[in-house]
């Protein structure tokens, strides 16, 4: 099933600072900040959600579209989703823009500070939903504030589920706004934090939440994740992975899953169980995109969690 993937492409560019940020910044001079740090370590990984999105529903067999916005710089990224077999016709170049970036600097306690440019991603509303995605199921994941507004109505109008999830971009939404992404949405997808700061935008409980849609999922990270469906909850055990060695993408991952699980039919516990192992899968490596289990090996993985295989 064509899946739509609509929102951000974007380059991580991660640096690694060998002390620590609360040995540099003093509590009491911080109205006159003015700091360097030194970073010998720096990589650039593809990231930003639809590409994450996208990639990792790519490992599950699925048929991932992605819709999204990039700058002049984006060729090497462009180049990638060639190389991967990933349709390209509906990511937008825009002139004159650089493809979105985060900055991030982590020291040795794993403190982070980022700063982020959405470039191009201010500009996704210039992509329009139409016929031409061939398009069966959709996610509208953290874009442009106006791109996720419009792509949201053009689903709902062309009769096509999605699930919605808003990520870091839920502070930009005003509790009528957010109501308004779930009474078209088919389902709600957050993390635990975001899941708080929806009730107290929305003044609505989660299970209130979510008899408004096929179903609401909210992940808790090591502690598994929950899905609301059909007046029943489930519980989803967090898979033990391989490695902590990287969390930047996992969200992501587990939306691969959820979406594989949606389109193939598949009941709630196992496509809870499909996402949750996609995220293991995911931490035990730097960057979003840098893990490439075959699909025989997610199969294999799911068997020796779970008892029995997904397909």
């Amino acid at each position: 099933m064509r899946t739509l993937i609509c929102g951000s492409i974007a380059y991580d560019n991660i640096m690694v600072f060998r002390g620590r940020f609360k040995d540099h910044i003093l509590p009491e001079q911080i109205h006159i900040l003015n700091v360097a740090f030194l970073v010998p370590e720096m990589r650039r990984e593809f990231g930003g959600c639809a590409g994450n999105i996208g990639y990792n529903l790519a490992l599950l067999g699925g048929e991932p579209v992605i819709m999204a916005t990039v700058g002049d710089d984006a060729d090497p990224y462009l180049e990638r989703l060639e190389s991967l077999g990933l349709a390209r016709e509906h990511v937008r170049r825009i002139g004159g823009t650089l493809t979105a970036q985060a900055f991030i600097t982590t020291d040795l306690d794993d403190n982070q500070i980022t700063a982020f440019h959405p470039g191009a991603m201010g500009h996704s509303h210039e992509n329009r939903i139409g016929a031409g995605t061939g398009a069966r199921l959709a996610i509208v994941a953290p874009d442009g504030r106006e791109g996720m507004v419009q792509h949201a109505r053009e689903l709902a109008e062309a009769g096509i589920p999605f699930v919605f999830d808003p990520g870091q971009g839920l502070p930009m939404f005003s509790g009528a706004e957010l109501m308004d992404f779930i009474e078209k949405a088919s389902y709600v997808a957050v993390n635990d934090y975001e899941g708080k700061l929806l009730e107290e935008k929305t003044a609505r409980p989660l299970a209130e939440l979510a008899k408004r849609v096929e179903a609401l999922v909210v992940t808790r990270g090591a502690e598994g994740s929950t899905i609301f469906a059909g007046g029943r909850r489930h519980d989803i055990p967090a898979v033990r992975p391989e490695a902590l060695v990287d969390p930047t993408g996992c969200g992501d991952a587990y939306r691969a899953g959820l979406l594989y699980g949606i389109a193939q039919g598949f009941d709630w516990p196992t496509t809870g169980r499909l996402a949750s192992l996609m995220g293991a899968i995911k931490i035990a490596h730097r960057g979003g995109q840098n893990h490439r289990p075959s699909r025989d090996e997610i199969a294999a993985r799911y068997r020796a969690a779970f008892g029995a295989s997904p397909w």
